[in-house]
């Protein structure tokens, strides 16, 4: 049997038994590609719909920026307009630190350039940034020049930009630095009146949203979210010519006199109203010492115990009592008075006076003999009534209300002490009010802001009993008293001088050591102001009031009362010019 051979040619396969092809390359190039699309589909249905919400915020909290719309603070003037404490438009230097801080590693040398521009050493400033490089937001300077904000931003440096600000400044400087105080950064009161009316005078900033580009330029502002409210302007009592003259005074005799410190009042007695106040040593608003005790307003939290200035009330209340008249006789010979085991004595033995002449004296024993023979609730009543032991009603910060013990504790020593200014403890403020109610019989309310009209008051003397101890006043200043340098010509004044000990930190009186007061008011037929001037620690030649302290009343109120445009009450007569004309005629 014959086997047939079944062999079949290799093309003959190829072309009969069917084979699966393979995928082109371009069959996976569009597989790959959709399969691609299909992904970012995906990615962009979940970032436009389920993370939509995050992805924005965070769009927006590199991009829209919520930032404040400032408001200025209000301006504090005089009485009669004149600015006194001034907002003016600044710059304040902001940074985003880790941009800022990319650039100290890259360009050393440009992080060197701000350093020195702002003043800043710049391993410090380096530092500085260092801590905050999570943050987003840093002030590089606040409040700087606009010339320097200008030079920081010439610099071209990434991450820094600027906000504007306001900077208070004060025109009278150290003049009235203690009155007005100052504000700190945030242009919040810090001390005195900026303080004390902070809650009119602050403004409130506003609010709006912008878009930011990466180097913080406000590129697009979108809304406003709250308006800005400007602080309320001030119009205080104050009248900066006075506060001039009384500055200047008082400069001068503390300079003169060596003295520790000093203060002055000046009231308006129809009003209350503190036309001037100054203490020294000051410091100026515009810099603020580091010093904190030049920023304590002396008149209103220093007290001490006024000495022979008390003289007037005791004799007030003298005459109130009705025993007493003006001239009714007192005995001081020989010059001495024991009470209890303590002998009071008189500087210069005075003799037989009468009761004005106790006060142009300054008689201890005068005064004292009369206080003893008066129920001792009638002088704490009147020394109460006109303001002592109790705050003026100025508002001011810090203000003391002083001290004085009620009358049902006063051993008779103290009875006899508290007649001549011992036992009670005043601020210069109070003790020149207490002076403003002997121009009408009636107390008023301190008060710094400006008023139109006068003010109504509570009356705690008898107007005929003021007028008395007004023309008793006069006689200090007159002839033969002890305040002869307080004189204003034209004007016929009055007032009272007062040297006082002054008391030791831990209790007793201190060696040489002394206060020199005067408190005066002027014109005595029509009273219009009262000063109060209180020179601390004199120790250069003199330190009795009527030296030290008197000459400053005469040198601020002889040129205040004419800038006031108050009518002189003390003119010669016509005949007496005419005389005095023929006089100079006469003279070789």
């Amino acid at each position: 049997m014959k086997i047939r051979n079944h062999f079949f040619p290799a093309s003959h396969i190829a072309d009969n038994i069917p084979l699966v092809p393979p995928f082109s390359r371009r069959t996976i190039l569009l597989g790959i590609m959709g399969f691609g699309a299909l992904v970012l589909v995906a990615r962009a249905l979940w970032l436009q719909i389920l993370d939509r919400d995050f992805l924005q915020s965070q769009g927006e909290a590199r991009a829209v920026r919520t930032v404040p719309i400032p408001a200025h603070r209000g301006i504090i003037t005089d009485w009669f307009g004149e600015p006194l404490a001034v907002s003016a438009p600044v710059d304040s230097v902001w940074a985003n630190p880790p941009e800022l801080l990319s650039v100290f590693k890259q360009s050393p040398n440009r992080g060197a350039d701000l350093a020195r521009l702002l003043g800043i050493p710049v391993g410090e400033l380096k530092k500085l940034i260092e801590e905050r490089k999570d943050k987003e937001f840093m002030y590089l300077a606040r409040r700087i020049h606009p010339d320097l904000a200008r030079a920081v931003m010439d610099l071209g440096i990434a991450g820094i930009a600027l906000q504007r600000d306001y900077r208070r400044f004060y025109p009278s400087g150290e003049v009235t630095g203690q009155i007005l105080g100052f504000t700190n950064v945030d242009d919040i009161g810090q001390e005195g009146l900026e303080r004390g009316l902070d809650h009119l005078l602050r403004g409130i900033p506003g609010a709006r949203r912008v878009i930011k580009d990466r180097r913080g330029r406000t590129v697009e502002t979108i809304e406003q979210l709250s308006a800005p409210h400007p602080g309320s302007d001030v119009r205080l009592s104050i009248d900066r010519r006075l506060q001039y003259l009384a500055y200047r005074a008082l400069q001068e005799q503390v300079e003169k006199f060596a003295a520790k410190a000093g203060t002055a009042v000046i009231l308006d007695i129809k009003t209350g109203e503190v036309l001037a106040m100054v203490g020294l040593p000051s410091f100026n608003p515009n810099a603020p010492a580091r010093d904190p005790s030049r920023y304590r307003n002396r008149a209103i939290t220093d007290t001490f115990e006024p000495g022979s200035t008390m003289k007037v009330f005791t004799i007030a209340a003298a005459l109130e009592s009705g025993r007493y008249k003006p001239d009714t006789p007192v005995d001081t010979r020989p010059g001495t008075i024991v009470v209890g085991s303590k002998a009071i004595t008189d500087v210069h033995p005075c003799g037989l006076i009468d009761v004005a002449r106790v006060v142009q004296k300054s008689s201890n024993v005068g005064a004292t003999k009369i206080a003893l023979s008066l129920p001792p609730e009638r002088l704490w009543s009147i020394m109460t009534r006109v303001g002592f032991g109790s705050l003026t009603g100025s508002g001011f910060p810090g203000e003391v209300g002083g001290y004085i013990a009620n009358h049902r504790r006063w051993k008779p020593i103290e009875h006899a002490t508290m007649s001549y200014g011992y036992g009670v403890s005043v601020n210069t403020l109070q003790l020149t009010r207490a002076y403003a109610v002997l121009g009408d019989g009636v107390r008023r309310p301190v008060t710094f802001l400006a008023q139109d009209k006068p003010v109504a008051g509570e009356r705690v003397i008898d107007p005929e009993i003021a007028s008395q101890m007004r023309l008793i006043m006069e006689l200090v200043v007159g002839p033969g008293g002890t305040a002869t340098k307080a004189r204003i010509p034209g004007y016929r004044a009055g007032g009272k001088t007062g040297t006082a000990r002054k008391v030791g930190p831990h209790g007793g009186y201190l060696e040489r050591k002394y206060l020199s007061l005067f408190v005066g008011m002027v014109p005595i037929t029509n009273p219009r102001v009262v000063m109060g001037i209180v020179i601390d620690e004199p120790t250069r030649g003199a330190y009795y009031g009527g030296e030290v302290s008197a000459p400053a009343f005469s040198a601020v109120l002889g040129g205040g009362l004419r800038l006031m445009d108050v009518a002189p009450d003390d003119l010669p007569s016509l005949g007496q010019q005419v005389m005095a004309l023929q006089d100079e005629k006469e003279e070789p």
